[in-house]
């Protein structure tokens, strides 16, 4: 029996899936740590973990998969590995990491990025890069070195968090044109590292990572790797990717048109395209997908809204007397569309892209105290957050992306049938929900880079989906006006930051 190994390596929590390659069936499946991780703000819009926190967990969640299933080590014939995008992890010449990552959602170098687009030049950072350097990954790196230049001077070689928990794995340290271009170091143009931002910045092309395809043998755990994960030297690392495009895979969307959905810690709608199309303000980012070629195209078109599930969780544990997400579902459902003009603005997680970089923060609006209880404010965030990502959905829609279909995993925000419904009402879309995730996916893609598959096709044995939720037509007046009041919120609010 070939069985498949899958690690997805969040912001919130790490999880593992065991699964059989012959029926796509999971044998297994565990996350780590059962609370979410912690994310470090040392100061406003900072975020910052630590990557041997990743590692730890990661070997947690094996030993509780072990636990779960008799199986033979040597039956799992490929490792595949999902990561929170656009983190900076730096290393020394001997492996050690020299400060805590920079995650996704820390806004610092936003002032970087824009001071390179303008001297860069934007028309040229966009016909090249298909963004902006904006807050990623290469303006981060670019901050260390304007701010912590002793740290700096003793970088080996800088990696994204899947490459460090590749490095972990197998010792080696590499990277992927699709990593590359979520950290804005790929060149569309030439197919090949953009000398033009890593010349601007001063970054030193030695301290990239050697890059490899995303589907592709990249080492084998070594013996200490194996040793610690309860695993079999030996067994070959196969694929890696950032967890959009991998969420894209593990809900079989590769091709134009297809489009992909999640609403965990952030809120993700991700668009296949094959035409190398930009937003002008790069409030839409456009990235190398999973399975481009030169000679095949496909681009992953990704609105990314910061605060999603965050805001949920947030409201969970200090405004929810921490009832279940069931139970608050129950009392958000209990109140009418449109929360009776409640209106709440989920941008509290740092820098929001489709926002043009701006970090707004969260707020409510036009709470009545006469009204207005704690099922209103809970149905308003669910709301708030559907009408983000519907904004963002406008701007992908004026960049080309079609969005008729939506495919999303039966999880998170998902799980509320609220959510589900508003979503599919508000954005005019057909919503499939399959039971899958990003380990899943992360387990099918090795089983693609090993040569178990012999076409993508076959990875997607046993996925279908177990719900399609079709926009509410009797409540779509009500969300439409509940939408556009939501829109004049946030026009004043963008007015008053500029």
């Amino acid at each position: 029996m070939a069985i498949l190994l899958g690690y997805d390596v969040g912001s919130s929590s790490i999880k593992a899936t065991l699964m059989e390659a012959q029926s796509g069936k999971v044998l297994a499946t565990a996350t780590s740590p059962q609370k979410e991780l912690e994310i470090v703000a040392q100061r406003f819009g900072w975020a910052e973990q630590q990557p041997e926190t990743w590692w730890q967990h990661i070997i947690r969640a094996t030993a509780k998969i072990k636990s779960q299933t008799d199986f033979d080590i040597s039956d799992i014939k490929a490792i595949g590995i999902s990561y929170q995008m656009h983190g900076l992890v730096i290393v020394d010449k001997n492996k050690k990491v020299l400060r805590p990552s920079i995650i996704w959602c820390d806004s610092r170098a936003v002032e970087i990025g824009e001071k390179a687009a303008k001297e860069i030049g934007e028309k040229k950072c966009l016909k090249n890069l298909l963004n902006l350097p904006g807050n990623f990954t290469a303006s981060k790196l670019r901050w260390v070195k304007e701010n912590e230049p002793d740290i700096y001077s003793k970088i080996y070689k800088m990696m994204l968090p899947g490459d460090y928990i590749a490095m972990k794995m197998t010792g080696r340290i590499q990277t992927t044109p699709s990593g590359l271009s979520e950290g804005i170091m790929w060149d569309f143009q030439k197919q090949a590292l953009a000398k033009l931002v890593l010349d601007y910045y001063g970054i030193s092309e030695d301290l990239i990572a050697e890059v490899v395809p995303t589907f592709s043998v990249q080492g084998e755990l070594t013996k200490t790797a194996a040793g610690e994960l309860g695993l079999k030297a030996g067994t070959i690392i196969s694929y890696r990717a950032g967890d959009q495009p991998n969420n894209a895979l593990s809900l079989n969307v590769l091709n134009p048109g297809e489009i992909a959905a999640t609403a965990g810690t952030s809120g993700v709608v991700y668009g296949v395209t094959e035409k190398s199309d930009y937003d002008s303000k790069s409030r839409v980012n456009a990235f190398v997908h999973v399975n481009h070629t030169a000679q095949t195209p496909r681009y992953g078109v990704l609105l990314c809204l910061n605060g999603t599930g965050i805001l949920n969780s947030w409201l969970k544990h200090n405004a929810a007397d921490a009832l279940d997400y069931n139970r608050m579902n129950e009392l958000a459902g209990s109140v009418e569309a449109g929360s009776e003009g409640l209106v709440i603005l989920p941008y509290g997680n740092g820098a929001e892209r489709t926002l043009e970089n701006r970090n707004l923060g969260a707020s409510i609006h036009d709470l009545n105290f006469n009204i207005h209880n704690r099922a209103h404010l809970l149905r308003a965030a669910q709301e708030g957050i559907v009408f983000a990502l519907n904004y963002g959905m406008d701007i992908m829609r004026q960049a080309g992306v079609p969005i008729r279909t939506v495919r999303a995993g039966y999880a998170n925000m998902f799980l509320s049938p609220l959510f589900a419904e508003a979503f599919a009402t508000v954005t005019r879309s057909v919503v499939e929900l399959y039971n899958t995730d990003g380990s899943q996916g992360a387990a099918r893609g090795a089983g693609i880079g090993s040569g178990i598959y012999k076409r993508p096709e076959e990875a997607f044995v046993g996925l279908e989906p177990v719900k399609t939720i079709e926009p509410n037509d009797k409540l779509s007046t009500a969300y439409e006006n509940a939408c556009e009041k939501w829109k004049s919120v946030l026009k004043y609010q963008m007015e008053r930051s500029s």
